[in-house]
């Protein structure tokens, strides 16, 4: 079982794969964990630093009713992330 199941009490992530995107040199792979009827934002955010991936996992308390709302809110929320933090993300 995943840290984030374990966290989560169990939530299955969605077995729907979703498209990631580039932005700004880093790799946004949008995840929504299905939690009962609904979806939490989750977002894996990844970037290549001197041959190596670096990668977050972004998780939110929102939850929304659809997959691809939750999808499109990840990318969002991952990108506002990205716009804060930038690299600092992985320390």
């Amino acid at each position: 079982m995943s840290l984030l199941s374990k966290l989560f009490g169990g939530a299955k992530a969605t077995e729907t794969a979703a498209k990631g995107e580039d932005y700004q040199g880093f790799t946004i792979t949008p995840a929504p964990m299905k939690e009962g009827s609904k979806y939490r934002i989750c977002a894996e955010i990844g970037k290549e630093v001197d041959g190596e991936t670096l990668t977050h996992t972004l998780v939110r308390a929102d939850v929304l009713d659809g997959f691809d709302d939750a999808v499109e809110a990840s990318i969002r929320k991952a990108k506002q992330v990205i716009d804060e933090q930038g690299e600092r993300l992985f320390r």
